[in-house]
């Protein structure tokens, strides 16, 4: 049983390969056990990367079904197209074509399990690459809130500035009028006299400066922090929004990408391997001799050329002959005197007629 569904995965014909030895039965089993299997790992390889993509069981199966079936189908073809002949150069020119599709298949079908076998290391490269992803979007959305921030911090340390500036000249007013009433400085006289009394009103009215500035910058530092908060809650949702972009960054060509940064060879020798799979049947029918199957297709479609090449023949002499007979048939009649007077009766009344018509019609026309 698992035989003739091998048999039938080759593409040969049954009935013949029914007639032929047991070797020969075996060789198309090989060839079909190989086109099933390569099928199977499409099969796989396709249902893995689907799901990569959409994350959907029941859609990357689907896919799979129908991707492996394609599979099976082109190499079932490809097995039982090429004919074996005479030359291996024209038998390798005629696999040519066919090859090369093989190498592109095997190549499909083997990214996806590259993927799967190696998909520790492909982790590691998209982490740190969605590290570095994360670091350079704080970057670009810290220089997008920079100029707001910085005019906002430049603003706040200009009103801070203008309070010290101005707490600063209060204190030098209050030195100058106690060193005043203590006679260590300005007038050297201790007591509270005239220029004591001017530089206190001096103190009182700078700091009633001083009391009326804070007031109103108090104002505005509120009202800049508040700014600030919200600049500075507006970058952390920023990044917070396009965190999940960077998380997600794991799909089919991401990682066929960080696949590529990974060594060469183990993912060279999968693929050879996939392409040693995918085209051993065609290969293994190129150095393999002529068998007994090939000597009876090449027997079956010999004598069916020459049964065809038999008919166009027949057909056409057939032709030739029938025209031949009817020149000859039709150079008799011409030739009849009978026939050709009876003939040239016949146009005379005709004619006769004609002219009768074109006269009836002028009369009618007066």
């Amino acid at each position: 049983m698992l035989s003739k569904f091998f048999i039938l995965c080759s593409g040969a014909d049954q009935k013949i390969l029914t007639e032929c030895s047991q070797g020969e039965r075996t060789k198309f089993v090989g060839i079909g056990a190989t086109v099933f299997f390569t099928a199977v790992m499409a099969f796989i390889a396709a249902s893995y990367a689907l799901y990569t993509v959409f994350e959907n069981a029941l859609i990357a199966v689907s896919f799979g079904i129908v991707w492996g079936l394609l599979i099976f189908n082109l190499d079932r073809f490809i097995v039982s197209t090429i004919r074996k002949r005479d030359s291996f150069k024209s038998e390798f020119l005629q696999a040519a074509p066919r090859i090369v599709l093989a190498i592109i298949i095997a190549i499909v079908i083997s990214k996806p399990l590259e993927i799967k076998i190696f998909e520790k290391e492909i982790n590691s490269v998209l982490l740190k690459e969605k590290n570095q992803m994360a670091i350079n979007n704080k970057t670009q959305v810290a220089n997008y809130f920079k100029s707001d921030l910085e005019t906002n911090r430049a603003k706040t340390d200009s009103l801070k500035s203008e309070i010290t500036k101005k707490e600063a000249e209060v204190n030098l007013l209050y030195e100058a009028y106690i060193t005043e009433a203590e006679g260590t400085k300005g007038t050297m006289k201790m007591g509270k006299g005239p220029v004591f009394s001017e530089k206190l009103a001096k103190h009182n009215l700078a700091k009633a400066e001083l009391d009326s500035i804070r007031k109103a910058n108090a104002v505005k530092l509120a009202t800049l922090d508040s700014q600030s908060k919200t600049l500075e809650q507006d970058q952390s949702k920023k990044i917070s929004e396009t965190q999940p972009v960077i998380d997600n960054f794991d799909g089919l060509m991401a990682r066929i990408t960080a696949l590529n940064t990974l060594p060469l060879l183990p993912s060279l020798f999968l693929m050879l391997l996939f392409l040693a799979i995918e085209t051993a049947p065609i290969i293994a029918k190129l150095l393999s001799p002529k068998g007994e199957y090939d000597f009876k297709i090449e027997d079956l479609e010999t004598a069916l050329k020459v049964t065809i090449a038999q008919d166009v023949y027949q057909r056409n002499l057939l032709v030739r002959t029938s025209a031949e007979m009817h020149d000859k048939v039709y150079a008799e009649i011409a030739s009849d005197r009978e026939l050709l007077e009876l003939q040239r009766k016949k146009a005379t009344e005709l004619l006769e007629l004609q002219a009768e018509n074109f006269v009836e019609k002028q009369r009618r026309t007066f």
